[in-house]
């Protein structure tokens, strides 16, 4: 992998992880435009820099981290269902990584959300802040996290319909859905390097990662930053019209034969 790749393959990463647009599927499209051999190297990396988008959840988030020890506890217990399902289901969970799998979440994906936000519109939500939020409602959201396991869904996006659902104002939902990325993606990313801890062995492969990850630490925070801004003001519908835009495209490329539905995973 060249420098200048993984410099363009952390700003996908910085850029996707948050959004509730499926970071999946940008690096399944980013990898393939820039022709990167689908091997093990890549998967890792893939996995790897986004520690560099959780760090800056971590940023941007500090104070109320390093200030709440319930809200600690509210991650720990919204990161148990997915924990539980990845550890007994991860190795019958492949059947579905499929490129049409890809298509088909994005698509619904996109659906739900515009469905959510037509319902819920000029709605008053019950849940305003961070501290509002019950240890009961933290584990849904957890279940909803956990069908992020099926590529295309979006880590960010499943948990955010949860917190729309409970009742969790826009920017809430969005704030805890970050902040639930912190264990779930650490732990993630030390699972990948203890698979492949030789990632790290040589120049050629360490100098890629350090450009990624801090390339997806610096976008992601200006993402963040910016994304609750926009929520504050404005509906996700716009996400959604975007997911299912995304999800055609997925379906022509594959439909044609341009990309091979089966190799990027």
């Amino acid at each position: 992998m060249e420098n200048l790749h993984a410099l363009m393959l952390g700003i996908i990463e910085g850029l996707t992880e948050f959004l509730p647009i499926s970071s999946t599927g940008h690096m399944i499209l980013g990898t393939t435009i820039l022709g990167l051999e689908q091997n093990e190297f890549l998967r890792s990396f893939l996995i790897i820099i986004q520690l560099g988008s959780i760090l800056a959840v971590l940023f941007v988030f500090w104070n109320n981290l390093f200030q709440n020890i319930k809200l600690w506890v509210k991650l720990a217990v919204g990161f148990f269902p997915t924990g539980v399902i990845g550890f007994f289901l991860a190795k019958h969970l492949d059947l579905l990584f499929n490129g049409y799998v890809v298509v088909i979440m994005l698509i619904l994906g996109g659906i739900v959300f515009i469905i959510i936000e037509r319902l819920h519109k000029n709605k008053n939500y019950q849940i305003n802040s961070l501290d509002e939020i019950s240890f009961k409602q933290a584990f849904c959201i957890g279940l909803f996290q956990s069908l992020a396991m099926i590529p295309g869904t979006s880590r960010s996006g499943a948990s955010i319909i949860g917190g729309l659902l409970l009742g969790f104002n826009r920017k809430i939902a969005a704030e805890f859905s970050f902040l639930l990325a912190i264990p779930t993606m650490i732990i993630a990313t030390a699972y990948s390097i203890y698979k492949e801890p030789h990632i790290f062995n040589t120049n050629e492969t360490l100098i890629p990662l350090v450009i990624g990850f801090i390339t997806a630490f610096f976008v992601a925070i200006f993402v963040i930053k910016i994304f609750l801004k926009f929520i504050s003001k404005f509906s996700f519908i716009s996400f959604g019209i975007y997911r299912i835009f995304l999800g055609f495209i997925f379906l022509y490329l594959y439909y044609f034969g341009i990309l091979d539905a089966q190799s990027h995973f």
